[in-house]
């Protein structure tokens, strides 16, 4: 029997503390949106009740989702492209319990932000960064004033007051693996958290139907 020093137990053991209360979690919360910090317009869209993120005991923010995304009749999706939304749509809104950062490793401060859906722009400066181009991007409650899809200049121009950066606060959609939701997963290899959850869609007059998402909540893109 291989007998180990009681030194080295004692680091494992506080090596080990630290790594567990790391750990993400996501639960229902029967919290209604901010609807002081949100315009009604938007608030309007948002589902009654939410979700809490939470890292160890430490609350990470909480998200809410539209009761509904509207899908445009032509909608379709790509290889590269995984979510049938409009570019500028309201896609949720997110509260954040203290300063976070966004997938560029940009400070975002604590708050309420707009979610909205977009697509990372087709261009010299974006070719090869990631290889969907499905995004949420941030947008200050206090500055997105309405329901109506944004173009991507008024949602960039919005989005970069959330960074204070030329560069708009951004987290990345992937696409949704089969399994429960809500739910926690890692990837290790790019040190990533994802959230999983399952929203709604509709389009035109067809009934209401299910549509799975997953959204970077932590780590940041490769350098």
């Amino acid at each position: 029997m291989i007998r180990l020093p009681r030194l080295l137990f004692v680091t494992l053991a506080v090596v080990a503390a630290p790594l567990a209360a790391q750990e993400y979690k996501v639960a229902k919360s029967d919290a209604p949106p901010p609807a002081d910090a949100l315009a009604p317009e938007i608030a309007g869209l948002l589902a009654p009740a939410g979700y809490k993120i939470s890292q160890g005991d430490r609350a990470v923010c909480e998200l809410w989702l539209c009761k509904e995304w509207p899908i445009a009749a032509d909608a379709k999706t790509t290889a590269e492209i995984n979510y049938p939304l409009t570019p500028g749509q309201v896609f949720g809104a997110l509260r954040f319990a203290r300063k976070n950062a966004d997938f560029r490793d940009q400070e975002v401060a604590a708050g309420v932000y707009v979610l909205r859906y977009s697509q990372q722009p087709v261009d010299g400066a974006h070719v090869g960064t990631f290889p969907t181009r499905d995004f949420c991007a941030l947008l200050p409650a206090a500055k997105d004033q309405l329901a109506a899809v944004l173009d991507y200049k008024t949602l960039t121009t919005l989005s970069k007051e959330a960074t204070g950066t030329a560069h708009p606060g951004i987290r990345p959609l992937l696409k949704a693996q089969a399994g429960e939701a809500p739910a926690i997963r890692s990837d290790e290899e790019k040190m990533w958290t994802i959230v999983r959850l399952t929203g709604k869609t509709r389009q035109g007059a067809a009934a209401v139907k299910d549509l799975p998402i997953e959204l970077v909540i932590a780590g940041k893109a490769a350098e």
